[in-house]
């Protein structure tokens, strides 16, 4: 391994060079690329404690925010104003951190021999006001919908609250026969349970189970690298992380984690199941974290 460059004011920011803890909570669809990351730090020589929780990014940004109890926020969508304003409360000043690019995925069973593809108003009805498949279109079965969503914590529900149904969540929260969760697992497992259910999660859950489950176009355009990087699948969205200056300055294993996930998520995220950021938005990343380090160099 070679020797750290004493030289290069980031040199003390390599997995070998730190210790401490690190505490890592929030978006359970951001979850996997963390652990995936955290997995080759350690590998690569962190003898401290990493630990990351998937509880969802609204909870994760109250831990972050509200509580203060942990160094990182994972976010599968910007953070909100108030909690802003909840971070300032208690003197931390969100750093937002772009780590990828995620395509929400509307999936049924492979079972389901009827629906391939849903217009955005159609996607509305669906987890909404329809009570039967025919509501939506007369051609497809009088059957009740079977509705499996992420919890109201989750920045996967948000996203797609304000994405099919301009920020008003009072339609999907009176469906009927729909269960939220913030495990997404519970969600995939409720789908293969029916013919007739439908949900919506992360790229990388439906990867890891592409052979059970049967991805929805929408609008026309299905999910992929292709689609995702030229804009054109209408439920694509950023993937963050959140920190702060003070933690990044006070804590270095927090900024070699950060560092290290910034100079490797591009090796790692299509195997993960989700897509590369742009490299601008990596570069602008970094540039945030130098700026907060008080550092000129890249």
């Amino acid at each position: 391994m070679a020797t750290p460059d004493r030289n290069n004011p980031l040199a003390r920011y390599g997995p070998l060079e730190v210790n401490g803890e690190i505490i890592v909570a929030g978006s359970s669809t951001v979850y996997p690329l963390s652990e995936r990351m955290a997995e080759l730090f350690l590998q690569e020589g962190f003898a401290g404690s990493l630990t990351i929780d998937s509880i969802g990014s609204g909870a994760g940004f109250d831990r972050f925010c509200t509580v203060g109890e942990s160094d990182i926020s994972n976010a599968s969508r910007p953070i909100k104003e108030q909690e802003v304003a909840n971070c300032q409360a208690i003197g931390r000043t969100p750093i937002e951190i772009r780590v990828g690019t995620d395509a929400l995925v509307v999936a049924v069973s492979q079972e389901n021999d009827f629906v391939a593809d849903v217009s955005l108003d159609e996607l509305s009805l669906i987890f909404s006001t329809a009570r039967t498949w025919s509501d939506v279109r007369p051609e497809w079965p009088a059957e009740p919908i079977q509705r499996f969503i992420p919890g109201t914590d989750s920045g996967t529900f948000d996203y797609f609250v304000e994405e099919v149904f301009n920020e008003d969540e009072e339609p999907i929260l009176s469906a009927s026969n729909t269960q939220l969760s913030e495990d997404d697992n519970v969600l995939i497992q409720g789908i293969l349970g029916s013919r007739f259910a439908i949900g919506f999660f992360g790229y990388a859950y439906y990867a890891e189970n592409a052979d059970t489950l049967r991805v929805i176009s929408v609008e026309g355009v299905e999910p992929n690298q292709e689609t995702v990087d030229a804009a054109s699948y209408p439920l694509a969205r950023p993937l963050f992380m959140y920190s702060d200056a003070s933690i990044l300055k006070t804590k270095p294993q927090v900024t070699a984690f950060i560092l290290f996930f910034l100079s490797r998520v591009n090796d790692q995220v299509i195997d993960v199941g989700y897509f590369p950021a742009p490299e601008a938005a990596l570069d602008a990343a970094r540039a945030h974290v130098y700026e907060a380090l008080g550092l000129k160099t890249q």
